[in-house]
């Protein structure tokens, strides 16, 4: 089957007066020592009015884009924000790297810690997270792990719930994570392996756990991920400057090229008026690209 290829074009770039260039982060002289980081954005989400929310990790900075490219800083608080959903109280959840999971009143920017530990121990640097359409939550925490270190580990909690389960503590760099069109299953990319695993979902834990896609390798690897309504599966690469979109089966029929744009593609979400709009976060642009997709993306919990 043949591979389309699809350009992406630049949305939006953050306002000059938002770039810290030429300031030190703890962030990044930890992530990218030797590099100017003015931003670093991620954790694309779109709210109930078509608000893109989307996080500054290095600057522990919340933002939100109007459907016409308007940039409103919505919280700056001592933390570095990694994933980001909306929830359907209208409340804005985050991964941190270093507060774990966290809320954030979207009218306020008030922060309130929801698991900063998990029982009295700390995680080791929490990534993404993505809410199942009952409120269950499912997390990353990825923290240093790789093929070094294979122990990175993925979190649910379910709805109505405080239980922490882990259905992962074996993950070499556990990152974006989506479940599958029914949410029978839930894809976890795994970053320093540049894999996609596949880790079906049952009330006690899970089972045969695959492999599901092995994407390009690279200085890094698959990232942020996102469904469309046909159950196709959009993988950031965080080195190629591209996505890579898999099918239900695994096999990949799509390919959106940001390499125009910059290398660091993170995350992405869908949204416009019909939902074929894919918005991207690449990184090391400090932009927010744009491609037309040709399948609508899966109605997100919080536009129910």
């Amino acid at each position: 089957m043949a591979v389309q290829e699809i350009k992406a074009e630049v949305f939006t770039t953050i306002p000059t007066e938002f770039l810290n260039a030429g300031k030190e982060s703890s962030w990044g002289t930890a992530n990218r020592p030797g590099d100017d980081v003015p931003s670093f954005l991620e954790g694309p989400s779109f709210d109930k009015n078509g608000d893109l929310w989307l996080v500054d990790i290095p600057w522990g900075r919340i933002f939100s884009i109007s459907p016409d490219g308007d940039w409103t800083l919505r919280a700056q608080y001592d933390g570095w924000p990694n994933g980001l959903r909306i929830h359907p109280d209208a409340s804005v959840w985050v991964a941190d790297y270093r507060r774990g999971i966290v809320k954030i009143n979207p009218a306020t920017g008030d922060i309130q810690d929801i698991f900063a530990t998990k029982r009295s121990e700390g995680f080791k640097g929490c990534n993404d997270l993505f809410f199942g359409a009952d409120g269950t939550l499912y997390f990353t925490d990825q923290g240093q792990t790789g093929l070094h270190d294979p122990n990175g580990s993925v979190y649910r909690v379910p709805s109505g719930t405080s239980r922490l389960e882990c259905l992962i503590g074996n993950g070499p760099s556990p990152n974006g994570l989506v479940t599958n069109i029914d949410e029978t299953a839930l894809y976890v990319a795994m970053t320093r392996a540049c894999e996609v695993w596949r880790v079906p979902l049952y009330p006690e834990g899970p089972t045969k756990v695959g492999l599901f896609a092995r994407l390009p390798a690279g200085v890094g690897g698959p990232d942020g991920m996102a469904l469309d309504e046909a159950g196709n599966l959009y993988v950031c690469h965080v080195s190629k400057g591209r996505i890579f979109a898999y099918d239900p089966h695994g096999d990949d029929f799509l390919t959106i090229d940001c390499s125009h744009i910059g290398r660091a593609v993170t995350n992405l979400a869908f949204g416009g008026d019909d939902q074929r709009d894919l918005f991207i976060t690449v990184s090391d642009a400090n932009t927010v690209a744009r491609a037309r997709m040709p399948v609508p993306g899966r109605p997100m919990y919080s536009h129910a």
